[in-house]
């Protein structure tokens, strides 16, 4: 071939190469300068490659005062109803609209928790504590459950029935039977604690370990992993979800698991406190002791919360600004 036809047939490749280079320099800089993604030039790959912005493209953490106004933020709306709450009890009570043995004002109630505070600390710690074992032990026990459930079909239809049957029983029905198998001790309250925390455990559970993709476990299963991997690196986290929200749920119900216990056979407790306030008609004592109760709850509760926000920080409902309901 000559020189001048490798000239002629190099003028087309030539004139189709800077074509191409002219339509790749009039694309918009949004489809050939994405973030790692090689430019293309006449179709082929260019050696120039767009770095990525520093810290790999991550927002800035946020600063100490924006978390304090985050907090702020999600604080006022309950605080504000704490004190309309509290705005209407004491005009009720001021105004003796209902008799102040019956309905005391927040002052009295404020003096009476005040005057007898390390009365009330003492029974509010042996009713802590009978809450938190019974629930840990229901969780614990619950989680196990649901494993087995899940697992086998075997011990799904054999567990199943009996988890739900021990939950419909009245556990006050069963509060005096207990007390006269163990005593008058904390063993009771406990049990009763672990009784009514465990169902939710159970549901929740068995819930999560089910809602994991088949797809995860076939990949799981190529990729040869075992049944004790594929649980500790798929199922389990999948579930964690599911679970976080039972155990906030039975981190509630062990407060009621541990007082019901205290009002059947106890000497000491806030479940034995609200029975003497009760037979006294100490109503500012009975709210105090409401108002332990209450606290013991919530701050369990926020504990739980906490918990779920350093396990599952990736899901949906612990990202901020992702709004879960529909306009």
């Amino acid at each position: 071939m000559t020189e001048n036809s490798l000239d002629t047939a190099g003028r087309p490749a030539a004139a189709d190469h800077a074509s191409g280079a002219r339509a790749a320099a009039s694309e918009p800089a949004s489809r050939s300068g994405s973030v790692g993604a090689p430019a293309f030039v006449g179709g082929q790959p260019s050696s120039t490659v767009v770095q990525p912005p520093p810290g790999g493209g991550r927002p800035p953490r946020p600063t100490l005062g924006r978390r304090a106004a985050a907090l702020a933020d999600s604080l006022w709306r309950p605080a504000l109803v704490l004190v309309a709450f509290f705005a209407a009890w004491w005009f009720v009570a001021a105004r003796e609209y209902v008799p102040n043995y019956l309905v005391p004002t927040p002052g009295q109630v404020w003096t009476t928790m005040t005057g007898q505070w390390s009365e009330l600390a003492r029974h509010t710690m042996v009713t802590l504590y009978e809450t938190v074992l019974g629930f840990v032990l229901a969780a614990a026990l619950g989680l196990a459950t649901a494993v087995a459930i899940a697992y086998s079909r075997t011990l799904d239809k054999a567990l199943y029935p009996i988890v739900l049957f021990a939950q419909v029983i009245p556990k006050i029905a069963i509060a005096p039977l207990l007390v006269v198998w163990f005593g008058l001790g904390l063993t009771p309250k406990i049990i009763l604690a672990v009784l009514i925390a465990f169902f939710p455990v159970v549901i929740s559970g068995v819930a999560g370990l089910r809602s994991t993709d088949p797809e995860l476990l076939d990949l799981s299963a190529t990729m040869g992993a075992g049944p004790w991997r594929t649980f500790r690196k798929i199922r389990f986290p999948n579930a964690l979800p599911h679970l976080m929200a039972g155990l906030k749920v039975a981190v509630t119900l062990a407060v009621v698991g541990a007082v019901v216990g205290e009002f059947v056979g106890a000497s000491e407790g806030l479940g034995y406190v609200l029975l003497l306030a009760n037979g006294n008609l100490d109503a500012p004592l009975l709210f105090a002791d409401l108002i332990l109760m209450s606290a013991i709850g919530i701050v369990l509760f926020v504990l739980v919360e906490i918990a779920e926000a350093l396990l599952i920080p990736w899901h949906a409902s612990r990202r901020a600004g992702v709004s879960l309901t529909t306009s």
